[in-house]
């Protein structure tokens, strides 16, 4: 799939003019630190050395693609493709720039320097899965083609854009999957993400992965993420007592009357969930005035949007109550509490316990929908703990996730690879020890093949000029380095996105043998041991 065509879905404007010319009006990367210097310095030493072999213009072909899905899990989604088209439709070294990499390369040649300030992406075609996407390992998120030395330089910035963007998707993905599609998930990572930019793209790809709304206000207005956010622990407790409210005048929702004094009517409504205390949670006493005095200002300042953070204290011997009683007065006014936030304790009990007394205040003084006034829970969630809450029980209707997500705690990257398949029609093929690390040369085709019930089988990568499958035909499917997993396959539905066809398996193995070099024995017993190595090598690669 063309990734200008990728891009236009995306809604990234990518008119090019005529080939070899600049691209023209697009918009540059989100963060204007995604330039062609970032990247690492061998990028342009083997630019250099390209260029000084004569070899620069060479047509290469680089597949960018994962070997182990994150997290112990069997998917990856893909994110960061609309940020790597940014990039190359606003390829261009600035003069400043070509001095500063004269400064710490003094030693090449001047023509070298001229040829970087001509440079751009005019001449580089990308081929992508759709951004957003459940990708797997092996197949090529990103097959990149172009002249070897312009492309040599987007390995870095490519794989910086899609490593982590992918890592965090895959993230939020995995808590959409355990939290379910009727919870709300808020991204509160912001404070601590791994600085500004961490933030936003946590943000931004939060968002892409399934949450629904964010508290990053930059990535709100960056991206048009939905923001959600209400007071601190700290805003309770600046307060001492309702005294310091000066304004104590509401005016009602549709402007037509206005309370004189809301504080009052708040403790009047305190006063009558008193009495119906043994209908509650028991007896709460005296509420902490303090959070009474912070919860009307709150409600004061935003009546159309009052959520209280209820754990400053006690939860359900003043929160609560406070909480409750400031709801009912708004309510009066004409205007809708949203509900409240846990942010300590055991929020299982705490959700239900709160989801009674709201239930009760409902029935007691016919306040419909007051019983399903949102609950959000926060404090150091993550999959496992929300798992437990969902095996325990709850009334949590949003979750609030921060560290564990935007870092990515259980995993410090994706480990995203940019690998030479082909250079002037040739193909090419990295071996290794670590038969993961062996790549698979050459163009490829990839397809996802679908069964009867719509679901997705396998991915199938096939050489470049091989026939596509076709729905209805008999496959057979193997996986290209673990020869007992294969399988015959009759797909309902072919979908083409850029696990391997005969022909393409076959050669993967012919080159690797071919590229390998070949030892020289020395001893007896080492001649012995190493046919003995082959045949069983030979047996594991091909079964023969």
């Amino acid at each position: 799939m063309d990734a200008f065509w990728e891009a236009a879905n995306s809604n990234v404007p990518t008119t090019v003019e005529e080939k070899g010319r600049r691209f023209v009006e697009h918009p540059g990367p989100t963060n204007p630190m995604v330039s062609p210097l970032l990247t690492d310095l061998y990028q342009f030493t083997m630019a250099y050395a390209y260029w000084k072999a004569g070899k620069h213009h060479d047509r290469a072909v680089f597949d960018l693609y994962f070997r182990k899905n994150p997290f112990g899990g069997e998917y990856t989604v893909f994110g960061g493709l609309e940020e790597c088209i940014r990039l190359i439709a606003n390829f261009e070294l600035k003069e400043e720039e070509i001095s500063f990499l004269r400064s710490v390369m003094p030693t090449c040649e001047d023509g070298f320097f001229d040829y970087l300030r001509a440079l751009d992406c005019s001449d580089v075609d990308v081929y992508a899965i759709s951004e957003g996407s459940t990708v797997f390992p092996k197949v090529p998120l990103m097959r990149v083609e172009g002249p070897v030395a312009v492309v040599q330089l987007l390995e870095t910035p490519f794989l910086n854009l899609v490593n982590y963007a992918s890592l965090v998707t895959t993230n939020a993905a995995r808590h959409r999957f355990v939290v379910g599609k009727s919870k709300a998930l808020l991204e509160f990572g912001l404070r601590r993400a791994q600085g500004p930019d961490g933030g936003i793209s946590a943000s931004r790809y939060c968002y892409m992965g399934g949450f629904d709304a964010t508290s990053n206000v930059a990535a709100g207005r960056f991206f048009s993420i939905p923001l959600r956010g209400t007071h601190s622990h700290a805003f309770v407790s600046s307060f001492v007592s309702t005294d310091e409210i000066v304004d104590k005048s509401l005016c009602s929702h549709d402007g037509s009357s206005t309370c004189e004094d809301f504080v009052n009517a708040v403790r009047s409504w305190l006063n009558k969930l008193q009495v119906l205390s043994d209908s509650l949670h028991g007896a709460f006493g005296e509420t902490n005035q303090s959070e009474l005095a912070a919860f009307i200002s709150y409600a004061l300042a935003m009546p159309n949007n009052f959520l209280a953070l209820v754990d400053t204290y006690d939860v359900m011997k003043s929160g609560i109550p406070n909480f409750c009683a400031v709801a009912l007065a708004l309510r009066d006014m004409g205007y809708k509490a949203t509900g409240i936030r846990l942010d300590s304790g055991d929020l299982a009990y705490l959700s239900i316990e709160s989801r009674k007394y709201f239930r009760v205040i409902e029935k007691e003084f016919c306040v419909p929908g007051f019983g399903n006034l949102l609950i959000t829970a926060s404090n150091d969630l993550n999959e496992e703990t929300i798992d437990a809450l969902n095996k325990q029980g709850h009334e949590v209707d949003a979750f609030g996730i921060g560290t564990y997500l935007v870092t990515c705690y259980s995993q410090a990257a994706l480990g995203c690879v940019f690998k030479l398949v082909e250079i002037n029609g040739q193909p090419r093929i990295k071996l290794s020890e670590d038969v993961s690390k062996v790549t698979i040369p050459c163009k490829k085709r990839c397809y996802r093949l679908y069964g009867r019930e719509g679901y997705a089988l396998l991915d199938l990568m096939t050489g470049e000029n091989e026939a596509p499958p076709k729905e209805g035909e008999r496959i057979l499917c193997r996986h290209p380095f673990s020869e007992s997993k294969r399988a015959y396959v009759v797909p309902q539905r072919v979908e083409e996105l850029l696990n391997v066809s005969a022909k393409l398996y076959d050669f993967i193995h012919f080159l690797w043998l071919n590229e390998a070099p070949v030892g020289e024995l020395q001893h007896v017993w080492l001649t012995f041991y190493s046919v003995i190595f082959m045949l069983i090598f030979s047996f594991f690669l091909f079964g023969k």
